[in-house]
């Protein structure tokens, strides 16, 4: 009877009829504060629907070099993050074609009411991205992490009226709590009602809306100096942006020999900023 058994079982599997299947590897489900923390592509960005990607789940032995060489920043700012935050077991976007993805930007190449301005900052809330205006012409653009539910970033009309290259936090510490979270590169473009200031300046990108209000852009030399990682730091955009926007070039002394000595320094016909949308949507 058991030889029997076990003759029609093989036939079975031989068949088809019965399998064996490895159990699957279940991957952390999202935190229920944050949605998108360990999964972003539950992150929705308007843009993308347009642009195949497909889920990318990080094994412990990956890193965005491992996994995309030389073309790794192109799949972080796809993703609006940095290297600091990819991490295993969250799971990424990933471009079905990394060499076209390299073009991507969500930002208009053309915007009119940045006509009349040789200086004009559009940022995004709902794609999460910044672009840099002349006379209406994008300049260039990079991702952001804005602010967060309950601290959204202020949508409207403003214009930067201070500059202070080694700015820090005074409400918020750094995630160690050790030292008031730094702000490099920062230039102001809002003071709210409640006296609570908002600037844009160097920050970590986690690939979602993040600060208390301000509006980050990625600087892995800072995250270097706070956090030790990356080991070899290569994007500074906010030292980009800054310098175009209110750098030397733009703002010197009567003497012009303008020296930036890291104090907060008020400033007149500042880049125009606007801000519009509102924050991403996360799908289940």
């Amino acid at each position: 009877m058991l030889r029997k058994l076990l003759f029609f079982f093989l036939i079975a599997l031989v068949a088809g009829i019965v399998c064996y299947r490895p159990a699957a590897i279940s991957e952390p489900a999202a935190n229920p504060q944050d949605p998108a923390q360990e999964d972003l592509t539950r992150v929705h960005y308007l843009s993308l629907d347009r642009i195949p990607w497909r889920p990318r789940f990080i094994q412990p032995q990956d890193s965005m070099e491992s996994l995309y060489g030389k073309d790794w920043l192109t799949v972080a700012r796809f993703n609006r993050i940095d290297r600091r935050h990819v991490y295993p077991g969250m799971t990424i976007k990933e471009p079905v074609d990394i060499e076209s993805a390299k073009e991507y930007t969500p930002m208009p190449s053309t915007y009119f009411p940045a006509k009349h301005h040789d200086k004009y900052i559009l940022i995004n809330l709902t794609e999460q991205w910044l672009g840099a205006y002349e006379f209406g012409k994008l300049k260039f653009s990079m991702p952001v992490a804005s602010g967060m539910q309950g601290y959204e970033t202020p949508v409207g009309l403003f214009q930067v009226d201070a500059r202070h290259r080694n700015h820090t936090s005074s409400l918020y510490k750094t995630e160690d709590q050790s030292e008031q979270y730094p702000m490099d590169n920062a230039f102001r473009f809002h003071i709210g009602e409640d006296n609570v200031s908002y600037w844009i300046h160097a920050r970590d990108l986690p690939g979602r809306p993040a600060s208390h209000g301000c509006v980050g852009v990625s600087d892995e030399f800072m995250q270097n100096r706070i956090y030790g990682f990356p080991e070899t730091p290569v994007v500074r955009d906010s030292e980009k942006l800054y310098e175009w926007a209110v750098g030397e070039e733009e703002y010197e002394d009567d003497a012009g020999n303008f020296e930036d000595t890291g104090d907060l320094e008020e400033l007149e016909g500042g880049p125009v900023v606007e801000v519009i949308g509102a924050n991403p949507e996360y799908r289940n």
